[in-house]
């Protein structure tokens, strides 16, 4: 069925597939026809062999008879006390067995000189011409010198045609040689009769294929009312309408799958019920939480602060012990701050505060601002900007978090490769992308990555005081914005992080400018901080790729700059 339905148009096709009814009812009327017709071909081969062979018989029967009645006419007109000459010898006999066909003529005759070279005299009834005999026939009727029959088509010198059943034998004739007699038997009413039963045949069936099809009609519509009635709640379900439910009718078994189906409806709205409120008690406990945690955080980083100060009036143990505690109530500081963040998300009550900004100078202040970093980690960060300013309305404060997110993620897992930083726009969108060198991500981990609190390598110690939500948080301030923040890694190769933001405020992200894997930027090059021009290829070719291909263009190559930090390295290129 598959490869028949390659013959039909995609449309037809797509309506089988997703059509249960038409797919039943088709089968069902074709399955109809297919043995309506067989059981009609049986049926009109058996009446039309009956006709043939009860035809047959009575023919073979009407020309044994009329060959008996000819021989005997010649035998009495040989011992007469004259012989009639052969022409009327002939007529007699023709004469006679034309009047056992009766009127209307049941049969014609055919009375044939074998011989007809020697000018013997040869008749027939009713105009019928001696191309009606067929020449298998008259060589069997000569050769065997018994009687012979066949199916032939009756032709007549008016140009009339007939299918019939012709009788042959030999007869001879005193004084005159041998013939052959020749018994032509119309069949046009048992032509008729067939023509009759096929058409009755044919209604019958047609009949009977429509009342099989309104039968498949009902039965389908039975089955498949109640399927889609089912589908359609399970899509309302899906939905979020959590209160619909399929209705019971009977008790059959389409009501019991109704039945199954509003338990299992009752189960899961029960179920996200409970979710839900598990949901609120904990975001409500994390915001409850964080904001108690305030007061006494307060006091405690007052007193941290003090000793703190204090620290070289202290003895080394002591110092030291007040130099930690104030490295963790930053972090637990962090920490706090991110959850009262993660629970506004979560409540969904996250503002923007949308204006005008120069993305590349809000990238350049981030990098500088990671400068002490990176210099800890013995390692480079470069900017590209194709685009000098590069202006966005966005909420500044979000995404200066979502880039030094980013840059403290890569600066942490990179390596003495670098980083590379990378920003480029046209009308619609602008994509910035932070590429590492370092360990990069498994298969699968970079869906994962923006998961709360995830890590790849659980038994790794933070060394920047990340609290495992910046990337979590990184992705709902990219979502306030409408913006993509996307992940790409492979182990060994390093990871990178492409974010997409919209011109203007509520514009739709449809496309990226930047590629954010390694075939598509061919960022193994830019892995290579030992030299600053290679560099500058690198940047110049993915300029190429920001700008839709128009490097050539010297005037386009204008907004192409890149900087090298931290060690101060770097300006425009041009």
């Amino acid at each position: 069925m598959g490869r028949v339905l390659l013959f039909f148009p995609r449309g037809v096709r797509r309506l089988w597939r997703r059509s249960l009814f038409i797919r039943v009812a088709s089968l069902t009327l074709v399955l109809s026809i297919t043995v309506v017709g067989a059981l009609g071909f049986l049926l009109l081969s058996n009446v039309t062999t009956g006709l043939l062979e009860a035809k047959e018989r009575s023919a073979v029967g009407e020309a044994s008879a009329g060959l008996g009645e000819a021989q005997r006419l010649l035998d009495a007109a040989d011992t007469g006390p004259s012989t009639p000459s052969p022409s009327r010898l002939v007529d007699t006999v023709v004469t006679s067995l034309a009047t056992r066909a009766g009127s209307p003529a049941t049969f014609d005759v055919l009375l044939l000189s074998t011989l007809p070279d020697i000018g013997a005299p040869e008749r027939g009834t009713n105009l019928v011409a001696v191309s009606s005999i067929p020449l298998e026939l008259r060589d069997a009727v000569t050769q065997t010198q018994r009687q012979s029959w066949t199916f032939t088509e009756i032709r007549f010198l008016d140009g009339r045609t007939s299918p019939g059943f012709v009788v042959g034998a030999p007869l001879s004739i005193p004084t005159v040689g041998p013939y052959e007699l020749y018994y032509l038997f119309p069949l046009s009413q048992e032509q008729q009769t067939l023509d009759l039963v096929s058409s009755s045949i044919l209604t019958a069936g047609l009949v009977l294929v429509g009342l099989l099809g309104v039968v498949a009609w009902i039965v389908t519509r039975q089955v498949v009312v109640p399927v889609r009635a089912a589908a359609q709640t399970a899509e309302r379900l899906s939905s979020g309408n959590l209160d619909e439910r399929l209705p019971i009718r009977r008790d059959d078994d389409l009501d019991q799958l109704a039945r199954s189906f509003n338990a299992m409806a009752e189960s899961i709205d029960a179920q996200i019920t409970q979710l839900e409120e598990l949901s609120r008690v904990q975001q409500r406990f994390v915001s409850d939480v964080s904001h108690e945690l305030r007061t006494p955080l307060t006091t405690i980083r007052m007193a941290a602060d003090v000793l703190f100060e204090s620290r070289q009036s202290l003895t080394a143990e002591t110092a030291r012990s007040a130099e930690l505690l104030q490295n963790q109530l930053d972090r637990f500081e962090a920490l706090l701050g991110d959850l009262l963040e993660i629970s506004r998300f979560d409540a969904g009550a996250a503002k923007l505060d949308s204006d005008s900004v120069d993305v590349a100078t809000l990238v350049q202040r981030v990098i500088d601002g990671t400068e002490p970093l990176a210099q800890s980690h013995n390692l480079r960060v470069r900017f590209a900007s194709y685009e000098r300013p590069c202006n966005v309305v966005c909420d500044a404060r979000r995404i200066e978090r979502i880039v030094r997110n980013l840059l403290d993620n890569a600066i942490e897992h990179g390596n003495e490769k670098g980083v590379l930083v990378e920003l480029a726009g046209d009308a619609d969108v602008v994509s910035l992308t932070v590429r590492d060198f370092g360990v990069g991500l498994r298969p699968g981990e970079a869906g994962l990555v923006f998961n709360r609190f995830w890590r790849a390598d659980p038994a790794r110690a933070r060394t920047t005081g990340g609290t495992g939500l910046g990337l979590a948080i990184a992705l709902e301030d990219a979502h306030l914005h409408g913006g993509w923040l996307e992940a790409w890694g492979e182990p060994g190769i390093g990871a990178c992080f492409r974010l997409t933001l919209p011109r203007e405020a509520g514009g739709a992200v449809t496309h990226a400018v930047l590629p954010l894997s390694d075939e598509m930027s061919g960022s193994d090059n830019a892995a290579d901080t030992s030299d600053d021009a290679n560099f500058g290829e690198l940047t110049e070719e993915t300029a190429d790729h920001a700008r839709g291909g128009v490097a050539d263009d010297p005037s386009s190559a204008d907004s192409l700059a890149f900087t090298v930090s931290p060690d101060g390295e770097g300006g425009s290129r041009r």
